[in-house]
């Protein structure tokens, strides 16, 4: 059947799909570390679930310092961890021979903030009020300086290891099946730890930073053969200097970025979304663990869809739900809290069903960004696109003094209008299915991107 015409790619956009596979072995074993990047995955979600941005470690600094301009530190922290440092480790991750040497070993240190946080909380500590927050403040944003490498050598090793076209299949794979487990331990273990009485803070933070231990291990199993000394960059230019060249060489890559920074708006509310509702409504306790469930299980019932979706159409197609469904969470939260009695409390747990899609946004940006550029690019536009999420997130302090100020329920109103730009945007990106080769197309029958 012949394929419908289609107009030629921008001036400014990369003449190329990516190169895939890199090395001739890669697609024999691409089986093999489908399975083991599921699993890596599937252990670190568990972790991750007990460490959510949207609940538990809001939860845990409210218990130890509950103003808002303090809660909203923390999206500012975890944005420019993951955004800053990336961006001068994408040339030391381009000029690795094998990707997962870096990978691993950062999948590892990020369990060690979680285990200092955890002997923190053993040994009671907590009684010194402004020292465990300033030390509680630190650990986390060292932990995002490491999540934020991981992101990029992840993105990288992904991107060598998997065909463009099975990604969403891993997506599926690792979210479907990771919150299966993580919401059984999760139902186990959530109402003794986070009992509001007698809250086990200890045990939940050595949890996480023994899921995040295990995952490092998993990922020294996958395949990844070196690349050839004639792959590998063979200067490297400064960070910003190099960043700033890709970002003028690529028009499509500068409307991504700003799509990127929209978008970074609807995550930066998502810890104030539970105080909300204890100041509002009066939850908490066992509502944490409702919620928490909620979010994980609205995670995996979305990547059923989003991941096959993907494969068919595109990362540019998907992100479209993605970030149009993220302003649905703001609206609901406004929209209980204005119910009589009750109902706006009995309900509060919708608000983390449209979360679900936050987790999704992040890893579709990153997972476009794979596609439109060369695979040596992999790492600085990974690091360019982490960069762009945190921009917003530098006002999270005063967005959260400002929530305290008059009300969060402004705040929300501007969050769904940003997140709607966002959106909007998206149909200005450029296609990069339209440039695949014939072997990396969609099986037949499959829909093709518009």
């Amino acid at each position: 059947m012949t394929p419908p015409p289609v107009a030629p790619p921008s001036r400014d956009a990369p003449q190329h799909p990516p190169d895939w596979p890199g090395h001739p072995a890669i697609e024999s074993h691409q089986q093999r570390n489908l399975f083991l990047l599921a699993v890596h995955q599937i252990v670190f979600r568990l972790g991750w679930i007990f460490k959510t941005e949207s609940v538990i470690m809001p939860a845990f600094l409210d218990q130890v310092a509950g103003a808002g301009w303090i809660r909203g530190c923390l999206p500012a922290l975890s944005r420019l961890g993951q955004g800053i440092p990336p961006l001068f480790a994408a040339n030391r991750v381009r000029a690795m021979r094998r990707k997962k040497r870096a990978l691993a070993p950062l999948a590892l240190l990020m369990g060690l903030p979680f285990l200092a946080l955890s002997l923190t909380c053993f040994l009671d500590v907590g009684q010194k009020r402004a020292w465990t927050l300033a030390l509680f403040l630190v650990l986390y944003f060292a932990f995002f300086v490491f999540y934020g490498l991981y992101l990029v050598s992840f993105g990288t090793v992904q991107g060598k290891l998997i065909r463009p076209t099975r990604r969403g299949y891993l997506i599926l794979l690792s979210t479907f099946w990771g919150a299966i487990p993580a919401t059984l331990v999760a139902i186990w273990l959530m109402p003794d730890w986070l009992n509001p009485s007698d809250p086990k803070w200890a045990s939940v933070f050595a949890f996480v930073g023994v899921c995040f231990f295990l995952s490092g291990l998993i990922a020294f199993w996958f395949f990844e053969p070196g690349d050839d000394a004639a792959e590998r960059p063979t200067q490297e230019p400064g960070s910003v200097a190099d960043t700033l060249r890709v970002l003028r060489a690529d028009a499509n890559l500068r409307r991504l970025v700003l799509v990127a920074v929209l978008a970074g708006s609807g995550l930066m509310v998502i810890p104030h979304y539970q105080a909300w509702a204890g100041e509002q409504l009066g939850l908490s306790g066992v509502h944490l663990m409702l919620w928490v469930v909620t979010q994980n299980v609205a995670v995996a019932v979305f990547s059923l869809f989003i991941g096959p979706l993907a494969d068919r159409r595109g990362y540019r197609f998907v992100l479209r739900p993605l970030i149009f469904g993220s302003a649905v969470a703001p609206a609901f939260a406004i929209l209980l809290t204005r119910l009589p009695g009750d109902v706006g409390g009995g309900l509060f747990w919708l608000v983390y069903v449209p979360l679900g899609v936050t987790p999704l946004v992040p890893r579709a940006l990153l997972n476009y960004a794979l596609e439109i550029c060369s695979p040596d690019a992999h790492p600085r536009y990974q690091s360019i696109v982490s960069l762009s999420l945190a921009v917003p997130f530098v006002l999270s302090p005063g967005i959260g003094g400002l929530g305290d100020a008059v009300g969060f329920e402004c705040v929300f109103v501007g969050t769904i209008v940003l997140v709607l730009l966002s959106g909007w945007m998206t149909f200005r990106l450029d296609e990069p299915r339209r440039r695949l080769p014939a072997d990396e197309a969609p099986a037949a029958g499959v829909e093709t991107p518009e």
